[in-house]
């Protein structure tokens, strides 16, 4: 069995008195997901999270290390990968998708992410990551 570890971000805005997060569809698959990538040796979890964010759509973000959130699975046969995901604030808002592996970007209503998400592990990481922003960041 091979083992795999990635990290990523659910990445939030407050615009306008809503609460949007950062969703991107990947060139390969073509499924809507949240920014992550591989760690590189010497990179820490938070390191791998913020410069994935950065490679794949340009945005710098603010991590909240009090979300911290694994989700496994097995992305191919005799192999198991896991991500771990923090909870970000967008310190800008203009993206830049990686054309490799990027092929769109969108900030979405966190009330309809539900709706563009491709998987359940990606839902439950929203309701997961709601009551945080609410209590941390104000009204959801």
């Amino acid at each position: 069995m091979q083992y795999e570890k990635s990290c990523g971000a659910l990445v939030f805005r407050k615009f306008h008195g809503n609460t949007e997060l950062l969703l991107i569809k990947h060139a390969n698959g073509g499924h809507w997901s949240f920014p992550k990538g591989h760690m590189e040796s010497g990179e820490t979890e938070e390191e791998t999270a913020q410069r994935e964010v950065w490679e794949e759509t340009g945005i710098d973000i603010m991590i909240d290390t009090s979300f911290r959130e694994t989700v496994s699975y097995s992305p191919k046969k005799d192999t198991m990968k896991e991500v771990v995901y923090f909870l970000a604030m967008a310190k800008n808002f203009n993206y830049t998708p990686q054309p490799e592996e990027i092929s769109q970007i969108r900030w979405v209503e966190i009330s309809l992410a539900h709706q563009v998400l491709s998987y359940d592990n990606d839902r439950q990481l929203v309701n997961k990551a709601r009551p945080v922003i609410k209590g941390s960041y104000g009204k959801v």
